[in-house]
Protein backbone atom coordinates (compact mmCIF):
# COMPACT_ATOMS: atom_id res chain seq x y z
CA UNK A 1 0.00 0.00 0.00
CA UNK A 2 3.07 2.43 0.50
CA UNK A 3 4.02 1.54 -2.90
CA UNK A 4 0.91 2.00 -4.48
CA UNK A 5 -0.72 4.64 -3.03
CA UNK A 6 -4.01 4.29 -2.92
CA UNK A 7 -5.94 1.55 -1.60
CA UNK A 8 -7.67 0.49 -4.57
CA UNK A 9 -4.19 -0.50 -6.48
CA UNK A 10 -2.82 -1.96 -3.18
CA UNK A 11 -5.76 -4.78 -3.36
CA UNK A 12 -5.07 -5.38 -6.40
CA UNK A 13 -1.45 -6.22 -6.09
CA UNK A 14 -2.25 -8.50 -3.19
CA UNK A 15 -5.14 -10.25 -4.67
CA UNK A 16 -7.81 -9.17 -1.96
CA UNK A 17 -10.98 -7.30 -1.78
CA UNK A 18 -10.63 -3.44 -1.05
CA UNK A 19 -12.89 -4.13 2.26
CA UNK A 20 -10.86 -7.22 2.90
CA UNK A 21 -7.79 -5.12 2.67
CA UNK A 22 -8.75 -2.07 5.00
CA UNK A 23 -9.98 -4.33 7.65
CA UNK A 24 -6.36 -6.11 7.61
CA UNK A 25 -5.33 -2.34 8.39
CA UNK A 26 -7.40 -1.16 11.05
CA UNK A 27 -6.93 -4.95 13.14
CA UNK A 28 -2.99 -4.68 12.88
CA UNK A 29 -3.62 -0.34 13.84
CA UNK A 30 -5.89 -1.90 16.92
CA UNK A 31 -2.80 -4.77 18.21
CA UNK A 32 -0.54 -1.90 17.84
CA UNK A 33 -2.50 0.86 19.30
CA UNK A 34 -1.06 3.05 16.63
CA UNK A 35 -2.44 4.38 13.43
CA UNK A 36 -0.56 3.44 10.28
CA UNK A 37 -1.85 5.37 7.18
CA UNK A 38 -3.65 8.43 6.57
CA UNK A 39 -6.40 8.70 4.29
CA UNK A 40 -7.22 11.33 2.30
CA UNK A 41 -8.83 12.75 -1.01
CA UNK A 42 -5.90 11.11 -2.57
CA UNK A 43 -5.75 7.49 -1.43
CA UNK A 44 -3.70 7.13 1.53
CA UNK A 45 0.28 8.23 2.99
CA UNK A 46 1.64 6.06 5.82
CA UNK A 47 2.08 7.92 8.93
CA UNK A 48 5.94 7.88 11.24
CA UNK A 49 5.07 4.66 12.39
CA UNK A 50 3.40 2.50 9.32
CA UNK A 51 6.66 4.00 7.28
CA UNK A 52 8.86 2.62 10.68
CA UNK A 53 6.74 -0.56 10.14
CA UNK A 54 7.21 -0.65 6.03
CA UNK A 55 11.23 -0.41 6.39
CA UNK A 56 11.32 -2.92 8.48
CA UNK A 57 9.27 -5.22 7.25
CA UNK A 58 11.01 -5.16 4.17
CA UNK A 59 14.45 -5.94 5.99
CA UNK A 60 12.34 -8.94 7.65
CA UNK A 61 11.38 -10.18 4.47
CA UNK A 62 14.60 -10.38 2.80
CA UNK A 63 15.99 -11.76 5.59
CA UNK A 64 13.28 -14.75 5.04
CA UNK A 65 14.50 -14.88 1.86
CA UNK A 66 17.93 -15.05 2.76
CA UNK A 67 17.34 -18.02 5.24
CA UNK A 68 15.52 -19.91 2.75
CA UNK A 69 17.93 -19.63 -0.28
CA UNK A 70 20.86 -20.25 2.71
CA UNK A 71 19.09 -23.19 3.80
CA UNK A 72 18.48 -24.52 0.26
CA UNK A 73 21.77 -24.31 -1.03
CA UNK A 74 22.76 -26.39 2.58
CA UNK A 75 20.54 -29.17 1.22
CA UNK A 76 21.81 -29.18 -2.65
CA UNK A 77 25.13 -29.30 -1.53
CA UNK A 78 24.79 -32.27 0.53
CA UNK A 79 23.73 -34.26 -3.21
CA UNK A 80 26.17 -36.79 -4.15
CA UNK A 81 26.59 -37.43 -7.72
CA UNK A 82 26.71 -41.17 -8.69
CA UNK A 83 27.29 -42.19 -12.24
CA UNK A 84 26.21 -45.86 -12.18
CA UNK A 85 26.62 -48.67 -14.96
CA UNK A 86 24.16 -51.15 -15.92
CA UNK A 87 24.51 -53.85 -18.97
CA UNK A 88 21.40 -53.37 -21.69
CA UNK A 89 19.56 -56.50 -20.53
CA UNK A 90 18.79 -55.42 -16.72
CA UNK A 91 17.78 -51.79 -18.87
CA UNK A 92 15.13 -54.16 -21.12
CA UNK A 93 14.02 -55.88 -18.09
CA UNK A 94 13.21 -52.90 -15.40
CA UNK A 95 14.44 -49.66 -17.37
CA UNK A 96 13.30 -46.52 -15.97
CA UNK A 97 11.99 -48.22 -12.64
CA UNK A 98 15.73 -47.83 -11.96
CA UNK A 99 15.74 -44.02 -11.75
CA UNK A 100 12.20 -44.18 -9.66
CA UNK A 101 13.63 -46.44 -6.80
CA UNK A 102 16.63 -44.36 -6.79
CA UNK A 103 14.71 -41.60 -5.87
CA UNK A 104 12.85 -43.12 -3.68
CA UNK A 105 16.00 -45.28 -1.89
CA UNK A 106 18.78 -42.68 -2.10
CA UNK A 107 16.83 -38.79 -1.95
CA UNK A 108 19.87 -37.14 -1.34
CA UNK A 109 21.73 -38.10 -4.16
CA UNK A 110 21.78 -37.34 -8.17
CA UNK A 111 22.25 -40.81 -9.92
CA UNK A 112 23.18 -40.84 -13.54
CA UNK A 113 23.31 -44.41 -15.41
CA UNK A 114 25.26 -45.40 -18.41
CA UNK A 115 23.83 -48.46 -20.41
CA UNK A 116 26.84 -50.03 -21.98
CA UNK A 117 28.01 -53.82 -22.69
CA UNK A 118 29.39 -55.19 -19.71
CA UNK A 119 32.88 -55.33 -20.68
CA UNK A 120 32.54 -51.59 -21.93
CA UNK A 121 31.25 -50.86 -18.44
CA UNK A 122 34.66 -52.53 -16.83
CA UNK A 123 36.94 -49.95 -19.21
CA UNK A 124 34.97 -47.29 -18.28
CA UNK A 125 35.29 -48.37 -14.44
CA UNK A 126 38.97 -48.81 -14.86
CA UNK A 127 39.10 -45.17 -16.41
CA UNK A 128 37.11 -44.58 -13.39
CA UNK A 129 34.30 -42.63 -15.33
CA UNK A 130 31.94 -44.88 -13.45
CA UNK A 131 30.88 -45.58 -10.11
CA UNK A 132 29.70 -48.85 -9.27
CA UNK A 133 28.39 -51.23 -12.22
CA UNK A 134 26.19 -54.01 -12.40
CA UNK A 135 27.46 -56.47 -15.33
CA UNK A 136 28.00 -60.08 -16.21
CA UNK A 137 30.52 -62.28 -15.34
CA UNK A 138 33.15 -59.89 -14.97
CA UNK A 139 36.29 -61.65 -13.69
CA UNK A 140 38.35 -61.02 -10.84
CA UNK A 141 40.94 -57.56 -11.59
CA UNK A 142 43.80 -55.54 -10.05
CA UNK A 143 42.23 -52.82 -8.67
CA UNK A 144 38.17 -53.85 -8.55
CA UNK A 145 36.19 -55.43 -5.45
CA UNK A 146 32.75 -57.46 -7.11
CA UNK A 147 30.20 -59.84 -5.67
CA UNK A 148 28.05 -61.84 -7.19
CA UNK A 149 24.38 -60.97 -6.66
CA UNK A 150 22.30 -63.41 -9.21
CA UNK A 151 22.94 -65.93 -12.05
CA UNK A 152 20.35 -65.80 -14.70
CA UNK A 153 19.85 -69.06 -17.15
CA UNK A 154 20.62 -69.12 -20.73
CA UNK A 155 17.89 -70.22 -22.83
CA UNK A 156 17.10 -72.22 -26.53
CA UNK A 157 15.48 -69.34 -28.10
CA UNK A 158 13.35 -70.28 -31.46
CA UNK A 159 9.80 -69.25 -33.33
CA UNK A 160 6.38 -70.50 -32.00
CA UNK A 161 6.11 -72.77 -34.78
CA UNK A 162 9.49 -74.48 -34.34
CA UNK A 163 9.24 -75.17 -30.84
CA UNK A 164 9.10 -78.70 -28.78
CA UNK A 165 6.97 -79.16 -26.49
CA UNK A 166 9.75 -79.87 -23.51
CA UNK A 167 10.43 -77.97 -21.16
CA UNK A 168 14.20 -77.99 -21.27
CA UNK A 169 17.09 -79.14 -23.57
CA UNK A 170 20.63 -80.18 -23.59
CA UNK A 171 23.42 -78.06 -24.49
CA UNK A 172 24.30 -80.89 -26.95
CA UNK A 173 21.16 -80.91 -28.89
CA UNK A 174 20.49 -77.32 -28.82
CA UNK A 175 23.67 -76.92 -30.87
CA UNK A 176 22.46 -79.43 -33.37
CA UNK A 177 20.63 -76.28 -34.61
CA UNK A 178 21.92 -73.59 -36.93
CA UNK A 179 22.05 -70.99 -34.92
CA UNK A 180 21.25 -67.07 -35.22
CA UNK A 181 24.32 -65.64 -32.72
CA UNK A 182 26.30 -62.28 -31.73
CA UNK A 183 29.70 -61.38 -32.86
CA UNK A 184 33.28 -63.04 -31.63
CA UNK A 185 33.88 -60.79 -29.26
CA UNK A 186 30.50 -60.45 -27.76
CA UNK A 187 29.63 -61.83 -24.16
CA UNK A 188 27.30 -64.60 -25.21
CA UNK A 189 29.17 -65.64 -27.94
CA UNK A 190 32.49 -66.21 -25.67
CA UNK A 191 30.31 -68.08 -22.98
CA UNK A 192 28.20 -70.32 -25.62
CA UNK A 193 31.71 -71.34 -27.56
CA UNK A 194 33.70 -71.77 -24.25
CA UNK A 195 31.03 -74.34 -23.39
CA UNK A 196 31.28 -75.68 -26.82
CA UNK A 197 34.70 -75.91 -26.49
CA UNK A 198 34.80 -78.09 -22.85
CA UNK A 199 32.24 -80.40 -24.71
CA UNK A 200 34.16 -81.10 -27.68
CA UNK A 201 31.01 -79.69 -29.53
CA UNK A 202 31.05 -77.51 -32.55
CA UNK A 203 28.60 -74.55 -33.50
CA UNK A 204 26.27 -74.31 -36.26
CA UNK A 205 26.27 -70.87 -37.35
CA UNK A 206 23.69 -69.50 -39.60
CA UNK A 207 23.55 -65.92 -39.02
CA UNK A 208 26.06 -63.50 -37.19
CA UNK A 209 24.70 -60.74 -35.97
CA UNK A 210 25.58 -58.13 -33.96
CA UNK A 211 22.02 -56.31 -33.40
CA UNK A 212 20.05 -58.25 -30.49
CA UNK A 213 16.64 -56.58 -32.33
CA UNK A 214 17.77 -57.70 -35.38
CA UNK A 215 18.39 -61.68 -34.01
CA UNK A 216 15.37 -61.60 -32.44
CA UNK A 217 13.16 -60.68 -35.51
CA UNK A 218 15.47 -63.42 -37.59
CA UNK A 219 14.74 -66.00 -35.03
CA UNK A 220 11.05 -64.92 -35.09
CA UNK A 221 10.75 -65.64 -38.95
CA UNK A 222 11.91 -69.08 -38.23
CA UNK A 223 15.17 -68.85 -40.02
CA UNK A 224 17.15 -70.03 -37.02
CA UNK A 225 17.64 -70.52 -33.29
CA UNK A 226 19.61 -69.00 -30.49
CA UNK A 227 21.32 -69.61 -26.90
CA UNK A 228 21.12 -66.23 -24.81
CA UNK A 229 19.94 -65.03 -21.40
CA UNK A 230 16.28 -64.86 -20.62
CA UNK A 231 16.51 -61.44 -20.32
CA UNK A 232 17.66 -60.40 -23.69
CA UNK A 233 14.28 -61.63 -25.51
CA UNK A 234 11.96 -61.63 -22.46
CA UNK A 235 9.18 -59.24 -23.65
CA UNK A 236 9.19 -61.35 -26.92
CA UNK A 237 8.86 -64.70 -24.44
CA UNK A 238 6.42 -63.33 -22.49
CA UNK A 239 4.29 -62.11 -25.29
CA UNK A 240 4.86 -65.78 -27.11
CA UNK A 241 6.63 -64.01 -30.16
CA UNK A 242 9.18 -66.04 -30.05
CA UNK A 243 9.41 -69.32 -27.10
CA UNK A 244 12.42 -70.70 -25.23
CA UNK A 245 13.38 -73.75 -23.26
CA UNK A 246 15.94 -73.94 -20.82
CA UNK A 247 19.40 -75.55 -21.22
CA UNK A 248 20.24 -78.52 -19.00
CA UNK A 249 22.53 -81.24 -19.18
CA UNK A 250 24.44 -78.82 -18.49
CA UNK A 251 22.82 -76.27 -17.46
CA UNK A 252 24.66 -72.64 -19.04
CA UNK A 253 24.33 -69.24 -17.22
CA UNK A 254 26.12 -66.39 -16.06
CA UNK A 255 26.25 -64.35 -13.11
CA UNK A 256 25.02 -60.65 -12.35
CA UNK A 257 28.17 -59.20 -10.28
CA UNK A 258 28.06 -55.54 -8.64
CA UNK A 259 31.94 -54.27 -8.97
CA UNK A 260 33.15 -51.20 -7.45
CA UNK A 261 36.78 -49.61 -7.50
CA UNK A 262 39.10 -51.07 -5.05
CA UNK A 263 39.51 -47.53 -3.48
CA UNK A 264 36.22 -45.92 -4.04
CA UNK A 265 34.44 -43.90 -1.28
CA UNK A 266 31.51 -43.35 -0.25
CA UNK A 267 29.31 -41.67 -2.46
CA UNK A 268 26.06 -42.06 -0.94
CA UNK A 269 25.03 -41.87 2.92
CA UNK A 270 25.86 -44.95 4.99
CA UNK A 271 24.05 -48.10 3.74
CA UNK A 272 21.78 -46.02 1.09
CA UNK A 273 23.81 -47.23 -2.05
CA UNK A 274 23.46 -50.63 -0.40
CA UNK A 275 19.62 -50.41 -0.14
CA UNK A 276 19.27 -49.34 -3.13
CA UNK A 277 21.24 -52.04 -4.72
CA UNK A 278 19.54 -54.72 -3.29
CA UNK A 279 16.34 -53.33 -4.65
CA UNK A 280 17.80 -53.58 -7.48
CA UNK A 281 18.42 -56.69 -7.40
CA UNK A 282 14.97 -57.99 -6.37
CA UNK A 283 13.30 -56.25 -9.10
CA UNK A 284 15.92 -58.28 -11.40
CA UNK A 285 15.11 -61.35 -10.25
CA UNK A 286 11.10 -60.83 -9.94
CA UNK A 287 11.50 -60.04 -13.27
CA UNK A 288 13.52 -63.13 -14.19
CA UNK A 289 11.18 -65.70 -12.31
CA UNK A 290 12.19 -69.11 -12.90
CA UNK A 291 15.00 -68.05 -14.90
CA UNK A 292 17.04 -66.02 -12.10
CA UNK A 293 18.63 -67.23 -8.56
CA UNK A 294 19.90 -65.25 -6.16
CA UNK A 295 23.64 -66.33 -5.01
CA UNK A 296 23.63 -65.12 -1.12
Amino acid sequence: MVEAGNMTAAAEQLNLAQPALGAQIRALEKELNVALVIRHSRGVSPTEAGRRLYERAKTLLRDVDDIRREVQSIGLAKKDSIVLGLSPSIMLLIGADVLLEARREMPNVVLSLSEERSVVLAEALEREQLDVILAYNIGPRTGFERKALLEEDFLFVTAPENASAEPTISFAEALETELVIGGERGLIRSIVEQEAKRLSLKLRIAFEVHSINSMKSLIARGVGASIMPYSLAAEELRSGKLVGRKIDRPALTRTLYEVVPAAHHAHAPEGEMTRFVEKLEGRILAALGAFGRALK
